[in-house]
């Protein structure tokens, strides 16, 4: 991620400010009904990141229970003032791992998808760039390393025996 600020980013309202001390593990564009519903959008971006390495420098988020397809409820983080959810914890990945809505970054071109999941329900209109990485549903644990890269496996495998 290039830039002094590249890793850095916050609400609309400035006062929920964070900074990642990484680079993400994985970037993921999620194209699930569930994330095109909460986000408003056709896809939502998320930089997966070790919580550790997520730094607060402005005022705490709110933490808001929010449904999940999986029946259990995902941990939202939002601002607040504004409301903007800035990062969330998923059940699967519990809270050692923040899901930083890539939108949220001061640079967020510094963040491009490393993987596109959950194509089977992409909005048709949306084109995914030709040899892009995509899954219908979600990867497996067999494509971690092709998805994540050698470092980032290990980051995560880590991260998931916490």
């Amino acid at each position: 991620m290039p830039g002094s600020n590249s890793r850095e980013g916050g609400c609309t309202c400035g006062k929920v400010r964070y900074r990642l001390k990484a680079a993400p593990i994985v970037v993921h564009c999620c194209h699930c009904r569930w994330c095109q519903r909460e986000s408003g959008a056709s896809f939502a971006l998320n930089a997966v990141i070790e919580t550790a390495n997520l730094e607060l420098l402005g005022e705490p988020p709110e933490r808001i229970a929010t449904p999940a397809a999986s029946g259990r409820d995902q941990a939202v983080f939002r601002c607040p003032s504004c409301k903007v959810a800035l990062w969330s914890h998923y059940p699967g990945a519990g809270e050692q791992a923040a899901f930083v809505r890539a939108g949220t970054l001061d640079d967020p071109d510094a963040c491009p998808p490393s993987v596109h999941i959950f194509t089977e329900s992409k909005q048709p209109w949306v084109v995914i760039p030709e040899g892009s990485e995509q899954f219908p549903a979600f990867y497996t644990g067999k494509d971690v390393v092709r998805v994540y890269g050698k470092d980032g496996a290990a980051r995560w495998k880590a991260l998931r025996s916490a």
